[in-house]
């Protein structure tokens, strides 16, 4: 079977590109055609090189909402996929998912959507909610089906009138396994060690790094680091913040990295704060490196994390909360011990890429019939 993939953006890497870039993988490795599609060159091109997965760009797909570039992207990709005549047109995140559906529609080919997390969520302005749920309705038409990674997506979905039951279907995100190298190690006891919190995530308006810093600004008598992991617009204003909070000397300001597995496990806590959340891939790579997670309660958060057994969830803009849970785990090694353990063994339960990877080759093999 060929398989084109459709994402907006290569040069940033975030759940939608690390979910693309696996399944193209693994695809790539099952004996399967695979060519991904993006708005430019970037990280996720470099790295589907080093593997040999076929890509191309199209140039006029772009982020942001530009009329006249997206009928041009829409003409760009439709002329593309007439000439590489896939059997199935998978598109991921909101952009592409526009732009790779009405184009896989007007030349007959079947296509899904992955939502990565809806762009009409709590937490975005309603005039973007507003127009996105236009668009979203407009072209829920134009494909077989539509994959949400969170259930909390599919019933938001649903109660916004997107699409009908049974076009949507919910696989969470899975990922890859890692050498037990790569999990976080049981440190042994020192108290003059520092207690290394961690954070992966985008600087960019959806995720509430402000809150986290004053979280932690009030906890100036603990012992402990923060690592951010990322890049984005939001970096530099984030570090003005932390040196205005006196925190800039605890804090490491990690930018992109692609070794995730090896900074997780040299932490001992992770920390997600989020304003909205489709269902974070950055949870699923805490937990299986064994890792307690304190999570802002927002999105598909609650399906990974269980409350009080496998970390906290917090209420979003919420420093105080925050804070306090951060305060538990770093006075306690033994939850941080037990709830990292936990969540272990919840990531092998119900989160490995293999799972993900069946249910989402049966909905490919579902659509192809019907073309």
């Amino acid at each position: 079977m060929h398989i084109a993939f459709i994402v907006t953006r290569a040069d940033s890497i975030g759940g939608a590109q690390i979910h693309v870039r696996d399944l193209a993988f693994r695809l790539q490795a099952d004996a399967h055609t695979v060519t991904v599609l993006a708005g430019g060159e970037g990280e996720l091109t470099r790295m589907l090189c080093e593997k040999n997965v076929s890509w191309r760009i199209i140039k006029n797909l772009v982020r942001p909402i530009r009329p006249g570039k997206d009928f041009l992207a829409i003409l760009e990709t439709r002329r593309l996929l007439k000439k590489l005549k896939p059997d199935i047109v998978s598109t991921h995140t909101a952009k592409a998912g526009m732009v790779g559906r009405i184009a896989a529609w007007s030349l007959g080919i079947p296509c899904l959507f992955t939502a990565h997390g809806w762009q009409f969520a709590e937490g975005i302005s309603s005039f973007q909610r507003f127009i996105v749920e236009t668009i979203e309705r407009f072209t829920a038409k134009m494909c077989r089906k539509i994959i949400t990674v969170s259930e909390y997506d599919r019933l938001l979905a649903l109660r916004r009138k997107v699409a009908k039951a049974e076009k949507l279907i919910t696989i969470h995100n899975g990922m890859p396994d890692v050498q037990e190298s790569s999990r976080a190690p049981e440190k042994p006891e020192d108290p003059g060690r520092p207690v290394r919190l961690i954070m992966v995530a985008r600087f960019q308006a959806q995720k509430d790094h402000p809150a986290l810093l004053a979280a932690l600004a009030g906890l100036c008598e603990e012992n402990w680091t923060l690592e951010l992991v990322g890049d984005g617009p939001d970096r530099e204003k984030t570090r003005e913040l932390a040196e205005k909070l006196n925190a800039a000397r605890r804090i490491d300001f990690a930018g992109q990295r692609r070794d995730i597995s090896a900074r997780l496990a040299e932490a001992d806590v992770f920390v997600l704060a989020s304003k909205w959340e489709g269902f974070p891939r950055s949870i699923l790579e805490a937990m299986r490196a064994g890792l307690p997670v304190v999570a802002s309660d927002v999105g598909g958060c609650g399906e990974s994390v269980v409350e009080g057994v496998t970390g906290y969830l917090v209420a979003k803009e919420n420093p105080e909360a925050l804070r306090e849970r951060i305060r538990e785990l770093i006075k306690s090694p033994e939850k941080r011990r037990s709830m990292g353990a936990a969540g272990r063994k919840r990531f092998e339960d119900n989160f490995t890429f293999n799972a993900m990877y069946e249910k989402t080759l049966g909905v490919y093999r579902e659509i192809i019939p019907s073309r």
